[in-house]
C-alpha cells in the first residue's frame, strides 16, 4: 500500500491542483444557474461535471452484457443512477477534503514554509523572545519556584525554561571558545569564590557566557542591560538551572533599575566583581551602593557608553576598583563590532519593515567598526550609502571606501533609512525629525538610546502610532510619518538575534578579563581602566581557528630574532589596534 504524502513543507508538484476552478459568483451568473436549473426540472435530467460523465463512461464500459441489460430497464433508471452517482461523487470529495483538512498543521504544530511575509515578521518576534500575550500580569507580583526550590529570581514565565535551554544548547554550538575554557579550566576553578553582578543582554549567547563562568566557580547574579533585548525563555532556563535573574522582555524604565537594583542588594551576598555592558549597573552601585563599590576587586566593560563613564569615574579619582576595557580590545573590534553588525543590521530591518534596500538613500551616521559594518551589508544590497562623521581618519576611510561623507543636515531631506552608531548623544534631533521625508526609517545601533533625541518627540502636536513590535510611527499634523524602531535602542538586539560564534569572541574575552582581574596579585592593577593584554587577545582567536580547520604557520626561531618578538606571542605590540 502506497504511502500517504505529507503535504507539509513538501514542493509545489506534490500538491494536488484540481482541474476545475470556480467562476466568481456574479448576479449574470446567479441568472444562468436558475436557468439551468429550470430547463433541468423541465428535462428531468441532472447536469454533470465533464470529469464525471467519463468517470461514468468509463465505469459504463467495463460493465458485462449481463449488467448492462439489467440497467437498461429505462431512461428513467439512468438518469437516477447518475444522480445517485453524482451525490456519492460529491460525498467522495467531501470526505477526501476533510482528511486533507485535518492534516493540516494547526497552531501547535510546525507551520509550512510558504505563510505570509507579515505572519513570517510576526513570528520572528516570538523566535527572539517577544512578550507572551497569554500572561500581562506584572513578573514583580508573580510567585514563581524552579523545580529546585529556587525563588530569588524575576522573569516572565518560569514555564518556558525548557524552551529554552534549547536555544542555549544551539548557541553553544558555535561558540567553542567558551566551551573549551569550561574543559580546561573547569576543574581548576580560576573564579572560586567569585561573585559577579552582570548587566548584560540576557540571550541564548550571553546564558552561554553566564554558565561558563558558573562553571568557573562563580556565583552569578543578573540583569538585563537593555528592556527589549531579552530573551524570555532563556531568562527562564538560566533561573532553572539556578542564576538568579531579573529580566524580562518590554520592561519599563522604573523595572529596568528595580531589577538592577534586585541584582546588586541581596541578603547576604555582595559582589566582588561587575561585568557590565552600558555602564548602568556600575553606575547604579557607585550611587546607590558606594560602600559595595569600595570593595570591588574589578570591572569589565564592553561598550563605547560604558567606557566613557568608567574614564570619567577614573579622571574624576572616584574609580575604586581596577577596570578592564573589552571594548576597545583587538578582538571586540575587529569581530564582534564589525562583523556582527553587518550581518545583524540586515536582519534587524527585514524583520521590522520589510523594506527593500536596492536604489534607498541611506544615511549612517558614525564609520567606525559598527558604522563600517552597517554600511558593508546596505551597501550590498544596492543602498546608496552617506556617511556622517567627526573623525577625519574615519572620514577618509569611508571616502577611500567609496562612500560620500556628509553632514546630516545637507542629506535628511532626501534619506530613506537614518542609522545611527556613534556612542553620542543628541545625533538625530527634532530639526532633522521636522525636515525627513514621509516614510523615512530612524534606527539605532549604538548601545544607548541617547542618539535619537526622542524627548522632542513625545508631545501633543505628534501621534505615537504602535504598528509592529517594536515599530512605531510617529504622525506628523500635516500627515507625515516617520517609522522609528526599537524606540530608538539597539536595533539588532531589539528586534532579531546576533550570531552566535562572533558573540562567542567578545565573550570569551570577557570572561578571561575576569579571571585575570579576580587571579591578579596585588599591586599589579591600579584603579585605573586597563586594556586586555595582547597575549589574552591572541589566545581568543586561536581558540576559534579550529572551527575553520585552520592551520597557522610557526615562526622559525631566526624569523622571530629577526623581529625581536616571541615565537610564540604575542605578534603585535600593546598599542597596536
Amino acid at each position: 500500500m502506497a504511502k500517504e504524502k505529507n503535504h507539509i513543507g513538501g514542493s509545489w508538484e506534490d500538491l494536488a491542483v484540481p482541474e476545475y476552478f470556480p467562476e466568481p459568483y456574479t448576479e449574470e451568473r446567479a441568472e444562468e444557474e436558475e436557468e439551468d436549473t429550470e430547463e433541468a426540472a423541465r428535462d428531468g435530467a441532472v447536469k454533470c461535471s465533464p470529469t464525471l460523465l467519463r468517470m461514468l463512461k468509463a465505469a459504463e464500459s467495463r460493465w458485462t452484457p449481463r449488467d448492462r441489460d439489467k440497467a437498461e430497464p429505462s431512461k428513467l433508471g439512468r438518469k437516477v443512477s447518475e444522480a445517485e452517482a453524482l451525490k456519492t461523487n460529491m460525498k467522495i470529495q467531501l470526505n477526501d477534503q476533510q482528511e486533507e483538512f485535518n492534516k493540516l498543521p494547526t497552531k501547535a504544530g510546525p507551520r509550512p514554509l510558504s505563510h505570509s511575509v507579515s505572519q513570517s515578521s510576526a513570528d520572528s518576534f516570538s523566535s527572539v523572545g517577544s512578550v507572551s500575550s497569554e500572561d500581562e500580569s506584572p513578573p514583580q507580583k508573580k510567585l514563581q519556584k524552579t523545580s529546585k526550590g529556587l525563588t530569588d529570581f524575576c522573569i516572565k514565565n518560569i514555564k518556558q525554561a525548557a524552551f529554552g535551554r534549547k536555544e542555549i544548547d544551539i548557541a553553544q554550538q558555535e561558540m567553542p571558545a567558551l566551551m573549551i575554557l569550561r574543559k580546561r579550566a573547569g576543574g581548576e576553578k580560576p573564579l572560586a569564590g567569585a561573585k559577579v553582578a552582570g548587566c548584560t543582554h540576557i540571550t541564548a549567547h550571553t546564558a552561554v557566557l553566564i554558565e561558563t563562568l558558573a562553571a568557573l566557580g562563580a556565583q552569578c547574579r543578573w540583569a538585563a542591560c537593555n528592556i527589549f533585548s531579552t530573551q524570555n525563555s532563556v531568562a527562564a532556563a538560566l533561573a532553572e538551572g539556578g542564576i538568579s535573574v531579573f529580566a524580562w522582555k518590554g520592561e519599563s524604565e522604573d523595572d529596568f533599575l528595580w531589577c538592577i537594583d534586585r541584582c546588586v542588594a541581596a541578603d547576604s551576598w555582595e559582589p566582588n566583581l561587575i561585568l557590565d555592558d552600558g555602564g548602568d549597573l556600575t553606575q547604579w552601585m557607585y550611587k546607590k551602593y558606594p560602600s559595595l563599590f569600595k570593595k570591588l576587586k574589578g570591572i569589565v566593560e564592553e561598550s563605547v557608553t560604558g567606557i566613557y563613564r568608567l574614564y570619567q569615574l577614573s579622571k574624576a579619582g572616584k574609580l575604586c576598583a581596577p577596570a578592564m576595557n573589552v571594548n576597545d580590545s583587538v578582538t571586540k573590534q575587529k569581530f564582534d563590532s564589525i562583523y556582527c553588525c553587518k550581518e545583524s543590521i540586515l536582519d534587524g530591518l527585514k524583520r521590522t519593515t520589510d523594506v527593500m534596500f536596492g536604489g534607498k538613500q541611506v544615511v549612517v551616521c558614525g564609520y567606525g567598526e559598527v558604522g563600517k559594518g552597517c554600511c558593508a551589508a546596505l551597501k550590498g544590497l544596492g543602498a546608496v550609502i552617506y556617511v556622517t562623521e567627526v573623525d577625519p581618519i574615519c572620514a577618509l576611510q569611508a571616502c577611500m571606501d567609496g562612500l560620500r561623507v556628509v553632514t546630516l543636515s545637507e542629506v535628511i531631506r532626501h534619506a530613506d533609512l537614518v542609522i545611527t552608531c556613534t556612542g553620542n548623544k543628541d545625533v538625530v534631533t527634532r530639526e532633522h525629525f521636522d525636515r525627513m521625508r514621509s516614510g523615512c526609517i530612524v534606527c539605532n545601533m549604538g548601545h544607548s538610546n541617547t542618539e535619537i533625541d526622542l524627548a522632542s518627540l513625545r508631545t501633543s502636536e505628534l501621534k505615537w502610532h504602535r504598528v509592529r513590535p517594536q515599530v512605531d510611527h510617529i504622525i506628523w499634523p500635516d500627515g507625515k510619518r516617520v517609522v522609528l524602531l526599537a524606540e530608538g535602542r539597539l536595533l539588532n538586539l531589539s528586534c532579531s538575534t546576533v550570531p552566535s560564534f562572533v558573540l562567542s569572541v567578545t565573550a570569551a574575552t570577557q570572561a578571561l578579563a575576569l579571571i585575570e582581574l579576580y587571579n591578579a596579585p596585588a599591586g599589579r592593577y591600579k584603579q585605573d581602566v586597563y586594556l586586555l593584554p595582547k597575549k589574552m587577545d591572541e589566545y581568543v582567536a586561536s581558540l576559534h581557528l579550529p572551527m575553520f580547520d585552520a592551520h597557522v604557520t610557526e615562526l622559525t626561531d631566526e624569523q622571530a630574532q629577526y623581529l625581536s618578538i616571541s615565537k610564540h606571542g604575542p605578534f603585535k605590540p600593546n598599542y597596536y589596534r
